[in-house]
């Protein structure tokens, strides 16, 4: 016979979770639970704060369709591969050693700065631009938003993107999908409030959509500024070297966007136009500090003489390649500003 009585028991279960109630409080994003959680306070909310923890891919055996197929075309001034599936912007062939060199080059001075370097796992055997680690994913406070490549030629790079930093134990707050296009080039913090991505062939608006989803739990805004003609990120117009400070190309940005730059106190400074796109794909590794390529020096010159501090870096090989020393770091975690 079975005497027990279902209202007490049923009680008993509510009496039970009325003390240990859902805790929505503290919030994920707080350094407490992101360490008692996730193990560390993974993130960013900026582009200047000390760089504590970096995620980069060394070039290797990838590169070896570049270094054997393709042909050379005049107009685009580059090596493409016959399916259209990797391009090199150089008369040569790639130099694989140096570009290995170069790369090992760019480690040791993020190291010297204190800097945790971890590396890609498993990039894939034909995506011949996993050394640009930056554009795979975008990293929010809190976690890791994981794109989806605007190109062919590059969709696949999310999958050992994904698992390094699931293996990290990074939280992965979001995943672009749908037709939604975003590389994390185009994207750059401003203020730990405010962000901007850029609209092109590379990131549509349905990307930037699901990206402010994210952003606007944060309580971030994101603003959408147009690339210029084919150009790809913003990253290679626009980068904060401090708090107030960002190189830039001006002309590569709309007025409105810059006005607002003034409203928010943030000075702008005119990169060397015959430096190229290395003139402002540096990388800030402190507030004021910041690596950049050996080939961009006279806007090096330029920011030398605002008091900022800049580290040179050789890194031409792997220019051709079509990136530079923003393009090929992912920081993952930073102090706050």
């Amino acid at each position: 016979m079975n005497d027990r009585d279902p209202n007490l028991e049923e009680n008993a279960y509510m009496n039970l979770h009325r003390q240990i109630p859902g805790e929505p409080e503290p919030r994920f994003e707080e350094a407490s639970m992101l360490e008692k959680v996730w193990g560390r306070r993974w993130g960013v909310n900026n582009d200047v704060g000390r760089l504590r923890s970096v995620l980069v891919s060394r070039p290797d055996q990838e590169w070896q369709i570049m270094m054997q197929g393709g042909v050379y075309d005049e107009r685009a001034q580059a090596w493409i591969g016959p399916d259209k599936m990797w391009y090199w912007s150089d008369h040569e062939r790639p130099d694989l050693a140096k570009a290995q060199a170069q790369h090992d080059g760019l480690v040791k001075a993020l190291e010297a700065e204190g800097v945790e370097v971890i590396h890609l796992e498993g990039p894939l055997a034909n995506m011949t631009k996993s050394v640009f680690t930056r554009d795979p994913a975008i990293i929010v406070d809190g976690g890791a938003i994981i794109c989806r490549m605007g190109v062919s030629y590059r969709r696949g790079e999310e999958l050992p993107f994904t698992r390094t930093l699931a293996k990290l134990g990074m939280p992965i707050l979001h995943t672009v999908h749908g037709d939604g296009l975003m590389e994390g080039g185009s994207f750059v913090w401003l203020k730990p409030d405010l962000a901007v991505v850029s609209i092109g062939h590379r990131c549509n608006q349905e990307g930037a959509r699901q990206i402010g989803e994210v952003l606007q739990t944060l309580g971030v805004e994101l603003l959408c500024v147009d690339n210029t003609g084919y150009g790809l990120h913003i990253d290679g117009s626009f980068v904060m070297v401090n708090e107030d400070l960002a190189i830039a190309f001006v002309q590569d940005l709309p007025w409105w966007f810059l006005a607002r730059l003034r409203e928010l106190g943030v000075h702008i400074l005119d990169a060397d136009l015959q430096d190229g796109a290395f003139g402002v794909n540096c990388l800030a590794v402190s507030p004021g500090r910041v690596l950049m390529s050996a080939h961009a020096e006279r806007s090096a010159t330029r920011l030398e003489k605002e008091g900022i501090e800049v580290l040179l870096v050789e890194y031409d090989e792997l220019h051709k390649n079509g990136g530079g020393i923003h393009c090929s770091t992912l920081p993952l975690i930073r102090d706050k500003v």
